[in-house]
């Protein structure tokens, strides 16, 4: 692989930048993936989660709460996701606000897994776990050093 700068060129060169343009085009790539299937990540965010909580589904409440810390969605975006996917009658929500994946639901979230996980294998090609692990900790530390927060609390 061919790098922008040598290594030391690289311990030089703003961080700011090197993790906007990671963002920018991962988060494009995996966009486009879910684009194939009308998604946007929000709802797809809400889609797993109440595929994950099982038969019992996911109180609306506790999504929202969950997902709201998720890029700049905030709470407002992930209950337009929730409403979407409502109206899409992808998932159905009960008169005690549990949420529920429905059949068609399931079957998009099936068919939309597949382009996430080439979306996904294709961003980590050729990056073994250990590294990404590593850069994953230091991105971490680099957050917490300036005050922010490294993943939703």
């Amino acid at each position: 692989m061919d790098y922008s700068h040598d290594d030391a060129g690289l311990a030089r060169q703003p961080i700011g930048y090197w993790s906007w343009a990671a963002h920018d085009a991962t988060v494009t790539h995996i966009r486009s993936a879910l684009a194939e299937h009308g998604l946007t990540q929000p709802p797809w965010w809400v889609i797993n989660q109440v595929i994950g909580a099982g038969e019992d589904g996911r109180g609306r409440a506790e999504v929202v709460t969950l997902l709201g810390g998720y890029l700049d969605t905030g709470a407002d975006g992930i209950e337009e996701a929730v409403d979407e996917l409502l109206r899409r009658e992808l998932i159905t929500q009960d008169d005690g606000d549990r949420l529920r994946i429905t059949p068609e639901g399931l079957a998009l979230r099936d068919r939309a897994s597949v382009e996430v996980a080439r979306a996904r294998a294709e961003i980590h090609e050729g990056i073994p776990d250990e590294e990404f692990v590593a850069a994953l900790k230091v991105l971490q530390r680099m957050i917490r050093n300036v005050g922010g927060k490294a993943w939703h609390e």
